[in-house]
């Protein structure tokens, strides 16, 4: 069933009840829609694009933060057989030109923080004439269409569009975190089977109430809340991430599912540790799962939550944009005890730990994990090179390296290109991070590797400790002490760690930062 016609069902089915709820603390402002506004709203956007001009394989760029309406905007979309583009709004101007020059874009939806790569985009791509503005009419641009007044031009009778689970979708543009955003191509059957796995790995039904917290843009958020569409289960957008907000939005929504990044975990402990907030201000008793994804977990991290929630379920989410989000491996709520491998293969997932040759490995040593199953991307968009880079017989290879244990749960070492060579030997940075991450006055970390003219590489620690705390490089080297001696840092650096929004440490941008100042060991 195409994810649109789920959004009918519901719509049928539990028409007045709530679909969706925006919260914006900073504001005290709480908007919510129900499942048959959601289905109206969706179909007017698909009426009024048609009579824009869109047609079934067009592309739609979609450049917004997080807000209500947000998702009608991406069903409206999908209904008029065009493909959405939602786009990271952390580009800047010639990143997001860029894009849609690639996807060949026909319309673009943008918000008002988005004026300026709007302009870029108008002034510099061929064949782009629709642009729809998400703002007050004040700020409107002279080119551009206010969002209500084009949501007025649709009829709201519903599409006529013929659309096959096998079509095209969608484009999503991948971080570019190791290089420059590469457009993946997924269907409308990749969609409908992220439902279905998220659904089986985390139990939805129709009395759960996901809390949306990370940019819907990325897959990750998106598929996750795909498992409440399913079974009409309703969801909180939350416009901020702070700990109070956090936990007062599951208090007062009644929450039951929460997908947190490692840092808004973190932040939550330490805020909880500091006593920034108190646990008995909040109704927190409907809160049953907790799980994290989008970068590797620290042990250390989930031990110290189940102190602070011994009730609560717990999962770890493995993917990526070319698997249309999480899931294609994942912990499992009933594997608690693995806690630190990303899991087994998902729901109708295959995997495999190969080397080079692309051969599968022995049981215990480090390879590449390839991944089969039909959330498969379909190709990089119009890039049969890229695209054969990484699929391989039907086979998608991840870049990650992993290792089998003896139960067959799946251990991510490293990213292939964060892999450190240090005369001779391979360091993985993951392992060194959650070793450092357990000391407690650590908030974050990552390792590095930097050149170094007599070892090639060295692994280099940045290190941010906690607000109020103190650390010398003396105590990190004496805490690595229990490390082998060649997986110990050979230069600490204390900074800031940067993450993107999707909370994956952004490696790239320290190696620049930092590369040019390393001394020889």
């Amino acid at each position: 069933m195409l994810i649109t016609e789920m959004l009918a069902e519901n719509a049928r089915i539990y028409g007045d009840e709530i679909a969706l709820i925006e919260l914006e603390p900073a504001k005290e402002k709480r908007t919510e829609i129900t499942w048959r506004m959601f289905d109206a709203l969706a179909n007017r956007i698909c009426d009024a694009l048609i009579k824009a001009g869109i047609k079934k394989g067009d592309t739609v760029v979609h450049l917004m933060k997080n807000c209500l309406e947000w998702l009608p905007i991406y069903f409206g979309i999908l209904r008029t057989g065009a493909l959405a583009v939602p786009l990271n709004f952390r580009f800047d101007p010639d990143s997001v030109r860029r894009c849609v020059d690639i996807a060949e874009a026909k319309a673009f939806f943008f918000g008002t923080d988005f004026i300026q790569h709007a302009n870029s985009v108008k002034n510099n791509s061929k064949g782009l004439e629709n642009f729809i503005f998400l703002g007050p009419g004040e700020m409107k641009p002279d080119f551009a269409i206010c969002y209500e007044d084009f949501v007025a031009l649709g009829e709201g009778i519903g599409p006529q569009i013929d659309i096959n689970l096998f079509d095209s979708a969608c484009l999503y543009f991948t971080s570019g975190t190791t290089g420059k955003p590469k457009a993946v191509l997924l269907t409308h059957r990749n969609l409908e089977f992220a439902c279905y796995v998220e659904q089986n790995h985390h139990q939805q039904t129709h009395s759960d109430n996901f809390l949306c917290i990370p940019p819907l843009y990325h897959t990750g958020a998106k598929m996750h809340w795909f498992g409440n569409l399913m079974v009409g289960a309703k969801a909180v957008i939350l416009k901020g991430v702070k700990p109070q907000w956090i936990l007062k939005a599951i208090s007062d929504e009644k929450v039951t599912i929460v997908w947190l990044l490692v840092p808004w975990a973190m932040d939550i402990l330490f805020a909880l540790e500091n006593w920034d907030i108190n646990l008995l201000d909040y109704d927190l008793g409907s809160w049953r799962l907790m799980h994290i994804g989008a970068q590797p977990v620290p042990p250390s991290l989930v031990q110290e939550w189940k102190k602070v929630f011994p009730n609560h379920q717990y999962d770890t989410n493995y993917g990526l944009t070319e698997c249309t989000g999480p899931g294609c491996v994942h912990l499992g709520m009933e594997n608690i005890h693995k806690v630190g491998a990303i899991g087994l293969p998902g729901l109708d997932w295959e995997s495999r730990i190969i080397d080079s040759d692309l051969n599968e490995v022995q049981r215990g040593e480090v390879g590449e994990l390839a991944v089969k199953g039909p959330g498969v991307m379909k190709e990089y968009f119009r890039d049969p090179e890229a695209t054969e880079e990484v699929m391989k017989e039907g086979w998608l290879l991840t870049g990650d390296m992993a290792r089998k244990d003896e139960d067959g749960f799946i251990w991510l070492v490293d990213r292939k290109k964060d892999v450190i060579i240090m005369g001779g030997e391979n360091l993985f940075p993951v392992e060194i991070e959650s070793f450092l991450q357990s000391h407690p006055q650590v908030q974050d970390v990552a390792v590095i590797g930097l050149p170094n003219e007599r070892l090639g590489e060295i692994p280099v620690a940045v290190v941010q400790v906690k607000k109020g705390q103190e650390l010398t490089n003396e105590a990190i080297n004496e805490y690595c002490g229990s490390l082998p001696r060649y997986k110990r840092p050979r230069k600490v650096i204390f900074a800031e760690v940067p993450r993107n929004e999707t909370g994956k440490i952004e490696k790239p941008k320290l190696r620049k930062q930092y590369g040019g100042s390393q001394e020889g060991c």
